[in-house]
């Protein structure tokens, strides 16, 4: 990185949004990812897509590695500069733009946080779903970068439902837009949706056009706990077989719900002896009367199973208490030891399998798990916790391990990611998804869009590839 580089990075958006001290580089070289830290030869803070065009151009130019920075809640090391570089952080694009009452869409920058969003267009009677568990710190970008999902998808998707269109600068510093503000598109390739989960790669977005929805007004959450935790996985296929689609369908293992209670202070949830893991389930809509009718029909459907007590959240702070603990689990294990975790999905029926299997492969590679997640919709966070594991069994056995979780994944007709993306730490493990071919023809779209592959550079794709 040669003063000359750096002074014209200075150029673009003045001297005090160019960040060289290793204080800000070791700051902007890691997310949530594990222990990972790459920090980035130089941080820039631009304003503006026209300002993220010309850093672009000149990365393009002296074919330097850009890596887009957002929030840093990532979990699957998208954001991290392991080639050094460039580190465009797009935290000053933090404006909503506009709100369209009349067509339920809003415009938004990408550093605007989730829940700032969410909150936003609440006040004007609207609703945006997508509910990651870091939403009160993530970035809106972010979220379209991983096509991030949450507890709310069960029902209402994930990100790649909302977004309708995108403004872009793709690597080479061209500037566009992948699609219209229209609910209905058939005209010519889907750009949009090819940007969405991209993971950075492709091109670094600057303005999202996202649909939302009339809020509603009523919700019933309970919580269910579980003498057996594969008889609440097994709960989950039923619910839905039922006639049931809950609002959301949150599974939580015993050391999740143990460790969370220990870690947030203010949690009064009791858990007897024998209870090996709960559902938190909610329905949601605007007729309260059709909601409690539900509810008594989910009750139903859980007396098959060995359950103790349901708790019902009976007030607002009751509710806000029981997300509050789902919604942190995996600080509360990050807080108890060092871990990996892994991000699963399979079709929910084959949820009590995958459960079994990951106990047995843990036992196996003599490893013990904390699982949790969004189970409405198959989605299973697996905690691998080192404990008392030795360095040298943690760096050779766990691997092997992980790969053996993968490949049960793939067998149940699941994936490597349901939301958290592949990035740099997951890369590895994509040829038990995909073939040689396959990862090819991914590799070659990569190559249209960034010919001297400066965007994002060693994320996705294997190293053998």
């Amino acid at each position: 990185m040669t003063p000359e580089i750096i002074a014209k990075l200075q150029e673009i958006t003045g001297v005090s949004f160019v960040f060289t001290d290793d204080e800000t580089r070791n700051s902007y070289g890691h997310d949530e990812t594990e222990d990972f830290v790459f920090p980035p030869h130089v941080v820039v803070k631009p304003a503006s897509a026209r300002e993220i065009s010309a850093i672009v151009k000149i990365a393009n130019d002296y074919k330097i590695p850009v890596v887009p920075i957002g929030g840093r809640t990532g979990l699957s090391g998208g954001a991290l500069s392991i080639h050094g570089g460039i580190a465009i952080s797009t935290e000053r694009l933090n404006r909503i733009l506009e709100i369209d009452e009349r067509n339920l869409q809003v415009i938004t920058e990408p550093a605007v946080i989730t829940q700032v969003l969410q909150d936003t267009v609440l006040d004007k009677g609207l609703f945006y779903p997508v509910d990651p568990s870091s939403r009160g710190s993530c970035f809106i970008g972010g979220n379209v970068a991983e096509n991030a999902g949450g507890a709310r998808a069960v029902k209402y998707g994930v990100t790649k439902d909302y977004v309708l269109n995108l403004e872009v600068v793709l690597p080479t510093g061209e500037i566009i837009w992948t699609g219209a503000n229209t609910l209905k598109n058939s005209t010519g390739y889907n750009l949009t949706q090819l940007m969405v989960g991209s993971e950075g790669t492709l091109g670094i977005v600057t303005k999202i056009v996202l649909k939302l929805l009339p809020k509603n007004n009523h919700n019933v959450l309970m919580l269910v706990p579980f003498y057996k935790a594969g008889q609440a996985c097994e709960a989950v296929s039923a619910i839905f077989r039922a006639g049931i689609v809950p609002s959301a369908l949150e599974f939580m293992e015993r050391d999740a719900i143990d460790w969370t209670l220990k870690f947030i202070d203010g949690l009064n949830v009791a858990v007897k002896a024998d209870i090996q893991a709960h559902l938190l389930i909610e329905v949601d809509g605007n007729y309260p009367d059709i909601l409690f009718a539900e509810a008594e029909k989910i009750m139903q459907v859980l007396e098959q199973f060995d359950i103790d007590e349901i708790l019902f959240a009976d007030t607002d702070d009751q509710k806000n208490a029981l997300w509050k603990m789902r919604r942190g689990v995996a600080e509360a294990v990050k807080s108890n030891s060092v871990y990996k975790e892994e991000d699963t999905v399979v079709p929910r029926y084959e949820l009590p399998r995958l459960l079994e299997g990951i106990k047995t492969i843990g036992n196996k590679y003599g490893f013990k798990s904390v699982c949790y997640g969004h189970a409405g919709d198959g989605n299973l966070h697996v905690n691998i916790i080192k404990g008392d594991m030795t360095d040298e069994n943690w760096k050779t056995e766990v691997p092997k391990g992980i790969r053996e979780i993968f490949e049960l994944t793939v067998a149940l007709k699941g994936t490597l990611s349901g939301e958290h993306g592949i990035g740099y730490v997951q890369k590895n493990f994509m040829d038990i998804a995909f073939s040689k071919q396959q990862l090819l023809l991914m590799k070659s779209i990569k190559a249209v869009f960034d010919p001297n592959n400066i965007l994002n550079p060693g994320k996705i794709f294997p190293d053998s590839l």
